[in-house]
């Protein structure tokens, strides 16, 4: 057979691929690999059937098979209405041209095994056991037309020119293998970090989402209880938020949104956890922090917050109001700690707004925050 490691794409093509994008990406990565495949696969076909002094046109036909088919296997691929089934027409050709060439070799057992051998892992590797079966049914195929034109007599013992001939498929075969599902893997693996980032972050922030967040908050408060150790949560809310997109518009609102992450991002240590909670509210998780410190870090935060300005919107100015709550080993769960900060968010926008209002969960704490 005249085949080739281009079949191993790193796993059985999808529904995904399906798209008219997807299958020209697919149809483009197959292209370089079916070139160097059917190039490999011609030494070990020439060693094998030149002992059988086949006509003048089995060698014609063996040359396009290794030269020229890859090229229109590609066109066909990439002028179909769907290249992701076009590709799977041609692997299939493949797995006829490499039944063909398995007979027309009089079943040379050292070009039989290599051929069959290699052209079963990519067949699994591209779509399953299912693909094998119509791959195995292509192969049959292949081998009938084959015998009919050139009926065995005997089956020849494989001589060291062909053992030769089929060493670089037996070994880069392989190796080129490995290296495509290598590179598959990573971006597979990168696409998977991408989404699952995407998947956790607000999109118009860049902070953790909602969800995100919580799942980060459920974690702090297991470890805070396990270690016996403190932390502070805020809650943020912009003062007045629904009156600056009815005055300003929902495009300054998105600004406003988009410099408190920034300033956010600026005034928070690298193991601090901060999330847009949902609207114009904000969260920030505060690991190994007293609750007296973290009422001083979310003052400045408040301060340098209030004095930006906006170049759209000179007159524009911009309060927060911020609920702290410290973590209490009483609380039966990290609800129960987002709901002490969410009372003392309720405090400061109910006295005034434009403060930060903290509920310290003993005397220790009250004491500390006093003495600031």
């Amino acid at each position: 057979m005249l085949f080739s490691p281009h079949s191993f794409n790193g796993g059985a093509l999808g529904p995904a691929q399906y798209s008219k994008g997807k299958g020209l990406s697919l149809a483009r990565r197959l292209y370089k690999s079916r070139i160097l495949g059917l190039s490999l696969g011609l030494i070990c076909v020439a060693a094998g059937l030149y002992p059988l002094h086949p006509p003048a046109w089995l060698w014609g036909l063996m040359l396009f098979n290794a030269f020229i088919w890859p090229h229109v296997a590609y066109q066909w691929a990439r002028r179909a209405r769907v290249p992701f089934w076009a590709e799977h027409r041609n692997l299939l050709v493949d797995s006829l041209m490499g039944g063909f060439w398995v007979a027309a070799m009089q079943f040379n057992p050292l070009p039989l095994a290599t051929t069959l051998g290699m052209m079963a892992m990519h067949n699994v590797a591209i779509g399953g056991m299912r693909f094998f079966l119509f791959g195995s049914l292509a192969q049959a195929l292949g081998i009938g037309i084959s015998l009919l034109l050139f009926p065995v007599t005997s089956v020849p013992d494989t001589t060291p020119l062909q053992l030769y001939a089929c060493l670089p498929m037996l070994t880069l075969y392989p190796l080129v293998l490995g290296y495509i599902c290598y590179q598959q893997a990573f971006t597979l693996g990168r696409h998977k970090r991408e989404l699952l980032a995407l998947s956790r972050t607000d999109s118009l922030t860049g902070l953790l989402n909602h969800g995100a967040w919580k799942d980060q908050l459920d974690i702090e408060f297991q470890r805070c209880k396990r270690q016996q150790q403190g932390g502070a949560i805020a809650l943020i809310d912009i003062d007045h938020f629904k009156v600056i997109n009815d005055t300003y518009g929902h495009v300054a609102g998105d600004i406003v949104l988009r410099q408190l992450s920034k300033i956010l991002r600026q005034n928070l240590r690298v193991s601090d956890l901060a999330g847009r909670y949902g609207g114009d509210e904000f969260c920030v998780i505060l690991p190994d922090v007293p609750i007296a410190h973290a009422a001083q870090l979310m003052e400045a935060l408040r301060d340098r917050f209030s004095a930006l300005g906006y170049e759209q919107n000179p007159a524009l100015q911009v309060s927060l109001s911020i609920g702290l709550a410290a973590f209490d080993p009483q609380h039966g769960d990290a609800l129960g700690w987002l709901n002490d900060a969410d009372l003392a968010l309720y405090e400061a926008k109910s006295t005034g707004r434009n403060k930060v209002a903290y509920r310290p969960w003993d005397e220790q704490s009250l004491r500390l925050m006093t003495s600031h």
